[in-house]
């Protein structure tokens, strides 16, 4: 494992979509506009690799045993346009002709800025999104919204991820990996305490929970109203929330990654690996 590795399977990932908006685009343009964030962690020889295009976000819940206090480690870096001393920088950097590529906007919000677009995008990277990275598929029959006014001289988005390795520590307790809606609501330092503070045990809904809270308290409502709100007007009130909690066992990785092993060769979606990495 290597960052390397790593940044190519993200290439291959996105050749891959690519290909298959070549294929679909006479039948279905409007794919030429799918894209997703990408957050990936991968544990090798006691090193932990976190990737990620777009505003996901990687938190490790590090514990100091002098004090039992858990502390937030962000591990991931985010491409949010919002993010001034990085991510704005690097677009203005990007597209020197272009003083507008980001706006400020409402709510102390800001957003990418192409004539003739009217969709709002925050992120930088993505994984698809290839109407703003490809010329050719920014173009009739692409729904008007989508195409901009001027030829696109230079790809908007990137799917560049961005990589930290990190040596893992017996202090090291938890991982949050979890989209912008949970962080929109949810400090770092607040989601390692709720994690830390209760039962492994539907933690991930909990975080969820938590976040959900907060956004009913900002709009000045009960959590329970918001819950019977419908799905697509929900959008209205907070981002979409997903969680994965990651618990982790030092002293298991460190035996496991001592082990003598076969390389793994994936075929059809299974594999087998060693009994001692699992019994």
């Amino acid at each position: 494992m290597s960052v390397d590795v790593i940044r190519k399977a993200y290439e291959a990932t996105e050749e891959g979509f690519l290909g298959v908006v070549a294929k679909q685009w006479a039948v279905k343009p409007h794919i030429a506009a799918v894209g997703s964030c990408c957050l990936v962690g991968v544990v090798c020889d006691g090193k932990l690799y976190v990737a990620n295009v777009g505003d996901s976000r990687a938190v490790l819940g590090k514990v100091i045993k002098a004090t039992g206090e858990v502390i937030a480690l962000q591990l991931s870096a985010e491409h949010n346009v919002s993010i001034e001393s990085s991510v704005r920088q690097e677009m203005h950097s990007l597209h020197p002709d272009d003083s507008h590529i980001v706006l400020l906007r409402a709510l102390f919000r800001c957003f990418l800025y192409k004539p003739g677009l009217s969709v709002c995008l925050q992120v930088s990277r993505s994984i698809g999104d290839v109407y703003l990275k490809k010329a050719e598929f920014n173009r009739e029959p692409l729904y008007t919204k989508y195409r901009l006014r001027e030829a696109m001289k230079r790809p908007i988005f990137s799917g560049e991820p961005s990589i930290t390795v990190h040596d893992l520590q017996p202090d090291d307790q938890f991982l949050i990996f979890a989209s912008d809606g949970l962080w929109e609501q949810l400090s770092n330092q607040e989601a390692v305490e709720v994690v830390q503070n209760h039962r492994r045990n539907g933690i991930a809904r909990r975080l969820v929970k938590a976040a959900l809270q907060e956004a009913a308290k900002k709009r000045e409502m009960r959590y329970s109203d918001l819950n019977k709100i419908e799905r697509g007007v929900r959008r209205h009130f907070h981002d979409d929330i997903t969680v994965i909690v990651l618990f982790l066992d030092t002293n298991l990785l460190s035996r496991a990654s001592s082990l003598k092993t076969p390389s793994v060769s994936i075929r059809g979606g299974g594999i087998t690996l060693p009994k001692k990495l699992y019994n």
